[in-house]
């Protein structure tokens, strides 16, 4: 797997050009495609109850148990500056583990494992906006728009930009 970020955790390093193809799990944020390794994915669960953490940073909505284990959850939108999401909309979580930790990325929606070649990669485009560029590991560019690969450690790494 070219983006199993699992396997490259000590050190952060990414590189989606090593193989030919690359799954990524597909969901959006605020309208925009991401992708995230498959790998790096251990589950994906509907809409959660989540219980705020006092004191923690903004991006931190609060935590969630799954299966008996206290899971941090992220919330995209204010990790990459975004909006909020409208009142009442269902938000979906991608858990994925970092360090031995689960962690629960809020997103908008998941929506398929895709097959992608290494032909339609390209490294961040400098016109990303400064937010998304500062957590991807690439793009994809296709037919249908821009796939923008999240680099989980990073994205994983509050507090460290500030």
């Amino acid at each position: 797997m070219p983006l199993d970020l699992l396997n490259h955790a000590a050190d952060g390093a990414a590189d989606a050009r090593d193989d030919a193809t690359s799954l990524l799990v597909t969901l959006s944020v605020a309208g925009q495609r991401c992708g995230i390794p498959v790998l790096a994915v251990r589950d994906v669960l509907g809409e959660q109850v989540i219980t705020r953490i006092p004191l923690a940073p903004p991006e931190v909505a609060g935590s969630l148990n799954l299966r008996g284990r206290i899971v941090t959850a992220i919330d995209l939108r204010r990790r990459l500056h975004l909006p909020p999401a409208p009142p009442g909309t269902p938000r979906m979580s991608v858990v994925t583990e970092q360090g031995g930790e689960l962690y629960a990325l809020l997103v908008d929606e998941v929506a398929e494992v895709m097959n992608l070649t290494a032909d339609t990669f390209e490294p961040t485009p400098p016109t990303l906006p400064a937010e998304w560029a500062a957590h991807s590991a690439g793009v994809y560019r296709l037919p249908a728009g821009l796939v923008v690969v999240l680099d989980v450690a990073r994205l994983l790494a509050i507090g460290a930009e500030r």
